[in-house]
């Protein structure tokens, strides 16, 4: 069962539980109010508050004496009712004392959010690698949803969208929206599954930029032929960068400066340049950005995927091209909106 079908049914459930005790304790009410005006012959209002205080049990004196079949009518009204009444009562305090109806509502609330998703990543595995992806992509404001099957790593935080569903199944792909999205990550425990999930949503939304994880030798290029656009191997980046420490120390130490998340004083962003934007058709120089912002252009990738490496103050900027920048934040802020201002 999919787990939108899964809290609209236990909505409808609880709305029945409700209903039902609702009705109940109405039917009992109106039963004894129409008796005690039938058999006594009182008004409404005298029928209905002894109707009431004794289902309640309150034990208040009768408002009138009562005839003999109205002491028989109590005596049934009492055994049936109060019962009822009771049975009623304790169906809705179970509601609300075991969390049926916050569960059920906080589902709903989670729906709700998950389908004014637009333009979003979807995260698939929440273990170690995909809580920094989660972590990364919230400092950045980037809306996003994860897939976890296993409910024991499942997180309890309310900024996070967390579907609870096995991502290679196609119909949990449709229920996070993976028809809006704008790119997936694949971090499951396994390359088979990994492959599942990037085979699914490649045929889902071929437009959908995916990262995939890639454990074993050989599994890169599999996931590159399912549709994957960028496969990442960790364990090969792990031994690469513990080489490097050895025998690069510096480099290494200033990447991880560099791109370290939440370094105030260093950081290297990507920023694109929009249409029209008042540093199209300029220099490096004319834009002022390494003289005025104090900025590094490292690299310039062109649309169509070329990357110009250290580029000079002569180097033209294009509309479309995706500059590599490394400066502090507030001013890498500031070239952000020069590259989105139109001229």
């Amino acid at each position: 069962m999919h787990f939108f079908k899964e809290i609209h049914s236990k909505y409808a459930e609880l709305r029945r539980k409700f209903i039902f005790a609702v009705g109940l304790v109405l039917l009992v009410v109106s039963f004894g109010t129409v008796g005690y005006m039938t058999i006594e012959r009182w008004d409404f209002i005298d029928a209905l508050y002894m109707t009431v205080i004794t289902l309640a049990s309150v034990g208040f004196k009768e408002i009138h004496d009562l005839s003999f079949i109205g002491r028989i009518f109590t005596m049934f009204l009492i055994i049936g009712g109060v019962g009822s009444v009771a049975y009623a009562l304790s169906t809705g305090a179970k509601i609300i004392l075991e969390g049926e109806l916050q569960e059920v509502y906080g589902r709903r609330r989670l729906e709700k959010k998950i389908r004014e998703l637009s333009n979003h990543y979807i995260v698939c595995g929440y273990g170690r690698m995909g809580k920094i992806i989660c972590r990364e992509l919230h400092e950045k404001d980037i809306p996003f949803v994860v897939i976890e099957k296993l409910e024991d790593v499942l997180t309890r935080d309310d900024d996070l969208l967390v579907y609870p569903g096995d991502a290679t199944k196609d119909e949990v792909l449709k229920e996070v929206g993976i028809e809006r999205a704008k790119g997936l990550i694949s971090v499951l425990p396994t390359d088979a599954e990994n492959l599942f999930v990037v085979l699914s949503a490649r045929v889902l939304n071929p437009k959908l930029t995916i990262v995939a994880r890639a454990g074993e030798e050989g599994s890169e290029q599999k996931l590159l032929r399912a549709g994957a656009d960028k496969v990442v191997s960790p364990y090969q980046i792990g031994g690469l960068r513990i080489a490097h420490t050895v025998l690069k120390p510096a480099v290494v130490d200033f990447i991880e400066f560099a791109t370290k998340s939440g370094n105030i004083d260093l950081q290297m962003e990507e920023v694109s340049i929009g249409e029209k934007s008042q540093l199209v058709g300029k220099t490096l120089d004319e834009s002022g950005i390494g003289r005025e912002l104090g900025i590094i252009i490292v690299a310039i990738r062109k649309p169509n995927g070329d990357m110009m490496f250290n580029p000079t103050f002569r180097s033209a900027i294009r509309e479309g091209d995706m500059l590599i920048a490394l400066g502090e934040i507030s001013k890498l802020k500031v070239l952000e909106e020069l590259a989105a201002q139109r001229s």
